[in-house]
């Protein structure tokens, strides 16, 4: 996709069919981009940011990415409250004028934020009865300048951390990336990165390693990794359920976390990649091998040879990993929550597990 307009075309081919047409017009939509919204890899690191900044054809690519986001997806994220104190948003509403030159410049600042400049917050609350969603935008909100990795910036940061006090039974956390994942590629993710901070050839294999492999999950992010974490086990002490709800590796699972000082409430991680799930009989070997304990020792002992603390927040596994195209729901009935994933087979829908998200 060149431009804005080729990509509201994209958008106009994917929502046509009638089926899904229907489907958005039934079903209340919860929204955040991940990377194949603008590119395959977009913000990585800094050092493909830099990379990209040298083609001709970027700078309207990602503009025409942002724009046409807040279009077709952003904005129905919002509720009327949020919609009315939206400066952007009253602003193109009311004009009365093509707005194609506000967005672009809007577009333009989003993308700087990066860079380190103040970008705009693409995270947002939902609040269903007992029920509280807190979206994180982990992609365009990144901090990657200056050797500053963050997978979102400190004021997020600290809005995230005002939306979990109290007032809710159950805490759920959209992140279109997993933050947890198998112990043994989520070490290797984290040494990944301190590998890439040292510059030289170790730095140069890493980031090639980095971008090859999609080494770019919350694992990759060390600080930012513990700092959610943390924020996840002071909501399981109020809380009756936490659970962390991603997509992006192709597969499912759930996985519950495992501090230390354990919170009230258990943390669990609910990973569901929908639909046109294809995946390759190696990767399916790589995601088995990453739950087997021989591999997770191995990691640790080497995390922990460079500096990295595996103990405070660990990972267990309650099911997976499951192949194919699936759906995953999580029921709740006053303080008590479910996660049930459902397989795809050539007769419908078929339940395949079913697991508790409260404390039992």
């Amino acid at each position: 996709m060149a431009n804005f307009e080729e990509f509201t075309h994209l958008y106009h081919e994917a929502w046509r069919d009638r089926d899904v047409r229907w489907l958005l017009s039934t079903v209340p939509t919860s929204m955040i981009f991940d990377d194949h919204d603008v590119r395959d890899d977009w913000n990585t690191s800094q050092n493909w940011r830099d990379r990209m900044a040298g083609l001709s054809w970027w700078p309207e690519r990602i503009r025409g990415a942002l724009m046409s986001y807040w279009v077709y997806q952003h904005i129905g994220n919002l509720g009327p409250d949020e919609l009315a104190s939206n400066k952007v948003v009253q602003e193109v509403f009311t004009s009365g004028e093509d707005n194609a030159e506000r967005l672009r410049a809007f577009a333009d600042h989003a993308d700087r934020e990066a860079d380190g400049a103040k970008g705009t917050r693409w995270s947002y609350r939902r609040d269903f009865g007992s029920v509280r969603l807190l979206v994180i935008d982990s992609r365009a909100g990144r901090i990657l300048a200056g050797g500053a990795r963050s997978m979102i910036g400190e004021e997020e940061f600290r809005w995230l951390e005002d939306q979990v006090d109290g007032g809710y039974d159950h805490l759920l956390v959209g992140t279109s990336l997993p933050w947890l994942m198998p112990n043994a590629l989520s070490h290797l993710q984290s040494l990944n990165e301190a590998a890439a901070r040292k510059g030289g050839l170790v730095g140069r294999i890493a980031e090639w390693v980095r971008q090859t492999g999609d080494l770019e999950h919350w694992p990759a992010f060390r600080a930012s990794f513990e700092r959610l974490g943390r924020l996840l086990r002071t909501a399981g002490d109020h809380a009756a359920a936490v659970a962390v709800l991603s997509g992006d590796v192709h597969h499912a699972y759930v996985a519950r976390a495992r501090y230390q000082d354990e919170p009230k409430a258990p943390v669990h991680q609910l990973t569901c990649s929908p639909i046109h799930n294809t995946v390759p009989w190696y990767m399916r070997l790589v995601f088995r091998a990453g739950w087997w304990a021989p591999p997770a020792k191995v990691t640790r002992w080497w995390a922990r040879r460079r500096g990295i603390d595996t103990d405070a927040i660990d990972l267990q596994r309650v099911s997976g990993p499951h192949f194919g195209n699936a759906l995953m729901t999580v029921k709740v009935s006053g303080r008590q929550a479910w996660a049930e994933l459902e397989q795809s087979t050539r007769a419908g829908l078929r339940t395949t597990m079913r697991a508790p998200l409260h404390a039992t």
